[in-house]
């Protein structure tokens, strides 16, 4: 152990650590859940402070010096070089004050060492004075927070979503000629094909991505520049324009600084709002999920209109069963997501005043959320979407057993006539054919151009 000071005092650090006083205070103080703030948002935390550092140096407030060490021991931190010095537990402060300091500390250390002074020695760059320059904790943790996750959502959630369309529209394509009866309310209905059924799964795929889109554009303003309660003292009147700029011209987002810096720190409305459209694509998800587990139930005494690829055995007891495991697995995820979402949303209502102080629990809610849609829907794809086979025997089998066909009927015999002809064919055990020929309804060749399927599928 070494010893460092903070403005409370001494306090033992251990040796290996590039962390100091403040973030080892955090460590004691909250030994909660032993999960520490997500990777992500940590890389995101070394993007922010590279773009302050330069954003200074431009504005003449460090000098080119200071501002390359500090922007070097930054993009270490961007590209998880120090992970392992990053232990504060989600549960803290709730402004990341713990965080920041974490990320100040580690900083200038690595400058420290980079510039020959021992580590602790906050020589040549300080974490507060210098890597902090500008900035508080209140404005510095929800721009790390908008960028991370906006990060996250396009380099991990979306590509997830547009890879499983992708794969629905194919499935769509290949079983377009497919015709198999309609359910609702879960009772027999009208026909359609298997791809016109894929191809409302790949919609709502579709649309997902669209509203990870929008989610993105949900944050990308950032409160940089707002200091301690949005007025910015302490900073240059341009630092959160530059900021700004730099993060844009850095990750391709259209980041701006907030239009009001009050609502940027008090309220966490935007991420409540991301938390919707995270809400409304893991419903997307669970119906596509559950539907595919339903058309591949059987195989013998199930509906079986589809055969899902078997990834492992199902049961410990019964030898041959095999299990929708993805779809289970899918299903599970966007549960966990959609209460993730809720406490998102409960933590949206609590900015008191000047500042939302629920900041870490918000990050770990949405990374987490993002992680699980993420890694679920892109497994979902690969081992089960991308090997469901149709099961055509099946779909024609069914087609021909139902009762829904007399649908057809209602232009040529009127809809009291059909409903008399299917209740007689379910009640005698005959087909749609037997019962109107017996009634004399119809003759058999009207009849049966009346009753292809094919023709009710696209009936332009």
């Amino acid at each position: 152990m070494r010893i460092e000071k903070d403005s409370m005092g001494e306090m033992e650090v251990p040796d290996n650590a590039l962390f100091g006083a403040s973030t080892q205070r955090a460590v004691l103080n909250f030994p909660i859940s032993g999960h520490p703030m997500p990777t992500a948002f940590i890389h995101a935390l070394g993007t922010v402070k590279w773009a302050c550092a330069s954003s200074n140096e431009t504005l003449g407030r460090l000098s080119a010096e200071q501002s390359a060490l500090i922007q070097s021991a930054s993009l270490e931190v961007e590209n998880g070089t120090h992970d392992q010095h990053f232990p504060v537990d989600v549960f803290q402060t709730g402004s990341g004050t713990s965080s920041n300091m974490n990320i100040n500390e580690v900083i200038a250390n690595l400058a420290s060492l980079a510039s020959g002074n021992p580590i602790g020695s906050k020589e040549p760059i300080h974490p507060n004075d210098h890597v902090n320059l500008g900035q508080s904790s209140n404005d510095i943790v929800p721009t790390v927070l908008h960028v991370s996750v906006a990060l996250a959502l396009r380099e991990k959630l979306l590509p997830s979503i547009d890879h499983l369309a992708d794969l629905l529209h194919a499935k769509s394509q290949a079983f377009n000629d497919i015709i198999k009866i309609g359910r609702t309310h879960l009772m027999d209905a009208t026909p359609l094909t298997l791809g016109q059924e894929f191809s409302g799964y790949a919609i709502q795929a579709r649309k997902g991505a669209s509203r990870v889109k929008r989610a993105i554009d949900c944050l990308l303003e950032l409160a940089i520049g707002g200091t301690a309660v949005g007025t910015g003292i302490n900073t240059h009147p341009e630092f959160g324009n530059t900021v700004c700029k730099n993060l844009a011209e850095k990750t391709g987002l259209n980041f701006r600084e907030a239009e009001n810096h009050f609502e940027a720190q008090g309220a966490r409305d935007d991420c409540v709002e991301v938390a919707g459209h995270l809400t409304a694509v893991a419903a997307a998800l669970t119906k596509i999920a559950n539907d595919i587990r339903l058309l591949g139930s059987g195989p013998r005494t199930g509906i079986s209109e589809i055969s899902l690829p078997s990834t492992q055995p199902g049961s410990s007891i019964m030898p041959g069963k095999v299990n929708p495991v993805m779809s289970e697995m899918l299903v599970q995820a966007c549960i966990y997501v959609q209460g993730l979402s809720q406490s998102v949303a409960i933590c949206g209502r609590d900015g008191h005043f000047e500042l939302n102080v629920t900041l870490p629990l918000l990050a770990h809610c949405l990374h987490e959320s993002i992680e699980c849609l993420s890694n679920s829907t892109r497994t979902f794809a690969d081992r089960c979407v991308a090997g469901i086979e149709a099961n055509t025997t099946r779909c024609r089998e069914l087609v021909e057993q139902s009762l829904m066909l007399v649908t057809a009927l209602n232009p040529y015999i009127g809809y009291d006539n059909a409903a008399k002809v299917a209740k007689q064919a379910h009640a005698e055990g005959k087909t749609l054919k037997e019962v109107v020929l017996e009634l004399e309804l119809l003759d058999e060749k009207s009849l049966d151009q009346a009753l292809d399927p094919s023709t009710m599928v696209n009936p332009s």
